[in-house]
């Protein structure tokens, strides 16, 4: 079992939903330090297509996991439950408190739940993947390993082709499908109980996180948040962010960097794959599947604390939620 992690709070929920208000609010309210849980703010020189917290923000509250990476670099959920938990504790060794907010769901799976380990990567072997993939294609290789691993096929795009090579190098590596690697393991409880309610407000088992999740309950509210949120990008200068992007000269539109939803898009647009007059309406429709997918991962997780996102009140329901958890400090 995992060395307990100390008590913490969690906010969580789709892009566009407000967050960055909430986290600020609590911050105004309580001695936090806020860790980013999104796997694009990790990367330095993404600041508007990823809605970095402004500088302004970063200097009013500590931030961690932002601008840790270059765009040519990966990073991976196991890194991030390793860099969280070595935080978690420096900050309680401030006498602040965690919290941890953002829409990359599998961060918060693999802190909550654990991962196993899994072999490191194997330059050879990618390059090999790399190679059939380039002969066959991506939906071939997704056909093979629906053959050795169906389990992980099952839920993979047949074009998810980061995925798709990472599961069949894992097999390649250990013979074992990728399936099999994944086991749960819940973390320790803190040595100091507190109460977690699930979503309909009762209590259940004491736990080391309170997770506020804010989840809009009309679809309608939540799409005219993106669309707004992706027409301020864009004005703000997206397209030139992403050509700075491109004149460095050695990233590639495969990287898990320029893979994130906007920076996709502007690629392709700045390709000549579609005119540049379509890309508000197709960044807007990824924002969307993004949100869908975030929600889907949320839904899925026990012991959430729901807010409705669009309630006139939700930002008083977060603080309530918050001084109730932190009311049971030490």
């Amino acid at each position: 079992m995992r060395a307990a992690l100390p008590r913490h709070l969690a906010l969580a929920g789709p892009t566009a939903a407000g967050k960055t208000a909430a986290a600020m609010a609590i911050a105004r309210a309580h001695p936090v330090e806020i860790i980013s849980v999104d796997s694009a703010l990790v990367y330095r020189g993404m600041d508007i297509g990823t809605a970095k917290p402004s500088a302004a923000e970063q200097a009013a509250v500590p931030h961690h996991l932002i601008n840790i990476r270059d765009p040519l670099q990966a990073y991976s959920a196991a890194e991030f439950v390793s860099d969280a938990s070595r935080l978690m504790h420096d900050i309680a060794a401030r006498g602040n408190w965690p919290l941890l907010v953002g829409g990359t769901m599998l961060y918060f799976k693999a802190l909550r739940d654990g991962l196993d380990d899994m072999p490191a990567a194997n330059p050879d072997i990618r390059l090999a993947i790399a190679q059939q993939a380039a002969q066959q294609g991506w939906p071939a290789l997704h056909a093979e390993l629906a053959r050795i691993d169906p389990v992980t096929a099952a839920r993979l795009a047949p074009a998810d082709a980061q995925r798709i090579a990472r599961a069949l190098e894992v097999y390649r590596i250990t013979g074992v499908p990728l399936a099999h690697l994944h086991t749960i393991k819940n973390i320790a409880d803190s040595a100091i109980p507190i109460r977690a309610t699930d979503q309909k407000g009762t209590e259940n088992v004491p736990s080391a996180m309170r997770l506020i999740s804010l989840e809009p309950l009309h679809r309608a509210w939540l799409h005219q948040r993106i669309a707004e949120r992706f027409e301020a990008m864009l004005t703000s200068g997206l397209i030139d962010e992403v050509k700075a992007l491109r004149a460095r000269g050695d990233l590639q539109p495969d990287l898990p960097a320029l893979r994130c939803v906007g920076y996709r898009q502007t690629w392709q647009a700045l390709d000549g794959q579609w005119p540049q007059s379509e890309l508000r309406d197709k960044g807007i429709f990824a924002t969307r599947q993004l949100a869908k997918r975030q929600l889907t991962w949320l839904r899925r997780m026990t012991g959430r604390c729901v807010v409705a996102a669009e309630a006139p009140d939700a930002l008083a329901q977060v603080l309530a939620l918050a001084d109730d958890f932190f009311r049971y400090a030490p």
